[in-house]
């Protein structure tokens, strides 16, 4: 049985995830998909806007067959580590034969080219997104720069940039670069991204929009305003988070705790939390005292620079909320990559596959963290409690969920 894999967030899942899905199974000519998806908190540094396990079971109807949660140690990280934990875990499988992602371009042989320059970092690089960073640029736009200055001939240094500079073709530059880095024989192709751009926040005249656009429907009216845009699973999914006041969740369900944390650490403290970098513990005590209001969004705007991005920020919350080390997150740390699979839910293909993985897996296959113990683990089991904390109706054995539930089947 051929497997692609595929690396996702759902949030919450759309008509243009279903279009990936159906895509990854085209291209790559598998019989099922597994997928790699994010917990509570995402790569911008975001709270998910409903719970993993409604995500979980919006991709099995959406046709994921297996369904896997990238730790939060990689989740919430740069483009960088995110891949290299998601890459991991699906090359760590054994099962997988191709990984199938979504980009702007759909240029596979221009990404490729870049990757395998940049798989064994070139003298250099560092300096050079170090001397942008410097001048000003963001993180992002500084590593596109230094990427393309080394474009690989036949791959335009201007056009490299631009590649670069959409985040879909980033992120997939970073999952082939993970591919060359652990010697893998996954296969990649990618999906052209079609409908809405990544950020756009409004709705076009098609059924296919944004999770930034359908995230802004749910919050200002509910799940009936984001129908058009969603399969009628994941409409119902909403449906019923809402009802039992498990969503939406957003960064303003943890100001309280968030504030206190930030406001009662003295700056030694702050300096070892993750992401907290350049002088950032100084700059965040100087805005609290500053802030016009008390809430997350007050405060995100009165850190933001051109220097310091909001998923930047958003990052370095989250780790502050979840009391993620420099030490948890060092690269050192992260490279050895994650230590378990679990898995979140799978359907009758999906427990075919699971039986496969016993006998392939290299890693740790865990459908209930009370009988596996790992410090990623752990952190994962920290921020799911933590988010739980933002719902409406809190539930301590909700909140302890991972101890209690099983995965979900369909």
């Amino acid at each position: 049985m051929k497997a692609v894999g595929v690396i996702v967030e759902y949030n919450p899942l759309h008509n243009g995830h279903v279009y990936h899905l159906q895509e990854a199974r085209r291209l790559s000519g598998a019989d099922a998909v597994v997928a790699v998806m994010s917990g509570p908190f995402l790569q911008r540094g975001e709270p998910a806007i409903v719970g993993k396990r409604a995500r979980t079971e919006m991709a099995l109807h959406a046709g994921a067959d297996l369904v896997l949660e990238l730790p939060v140690a990689y989740a919430v990280q740069p483009a960088e580590w995110f891949a290299f934990g998601a890459v991991s875990l699906l090359h760590r499988i054994g099962i997988v034969d191709s990984l199938c992602f979504g980009s702007e371009s759909g240029d596979l042989d221009s990404l490729q080219r870049i990757a395998r320059v940049l798989a064994v970092e070139p003298a250099g690089m560092r300096e050079d997104i170090a001397r942008r960073l410097r001048e000003g640029a963001s993180y992002p736009a500084a590593y596109a720069g230094a990427a393309a200055a080394l474009a690989p001939g036949g791959v335009d240094a201007h056009d490299a940039a631009a590649l670069l500079e959409q985040p879909n073709n980033s992120l997939g530059l970073h999952y082939l670069i993970a591919l060359q880095r652990l010697g893998s024989a996954i296969q990649p192709f990618t999906a052209a991204r079609t409908g809405a751009a990544y950020h756009e926040a409004t709705p076009g005249p098609g059924a296919i929009a944004s999770a930034t656009a359908v995230r802004r429907l749910l919050m200002a009216d509910g799940p009936d305003a984001a129908a058009p845009y969603v399969p009628a699973a994941t409409l119902a999914i909403l449906h019923h988070e809402w009802q039992e006041g498990r969503a939406p969740i957003h960064w303003e369900r943890f100001a309280q705790p968030l504030l206190h944390l930030a406001a009662t650490r003295r700056a030694s403290e702050l300096e070892r939390i993750a992401e907290v970098t350049e002088g950032l513990e100084h700059r965040l005590s100087r805005a609290l005292a500053q802030l016009p209001e008390p809430s997350v969004e007050a405060l995100l705007n009165a850190l933001k620079t051109k220097r310091y991005t909001r998923t930047k920020l958003q990052r370095m919350l989250a780790h502050l909320l979840l009391n993620h080390t420099k030490a948890e997150c060092s690269p050192e740390q992260l490279a050895t990559g994650p230590g378990y699979l679990r898995v979140l839910g799978f359907n009758a293909q999906g427990q075919r596959l699971l039986k496969q993985m016993k006998k392939t897996a290299s890693l740790p296959v865990v459908l209930k963290p009370s009988t596996f113990t790992h410090n990623q683990l752990e952190l994962d089991i920290q921020a799911q409690v933590a988010y739980g904390l933002a719902c409406e109706h809190r539930d301590t054995r909700r909140m302890f969920s991972d101890y209690y539930e099983s995965p979900v089947r369909l």
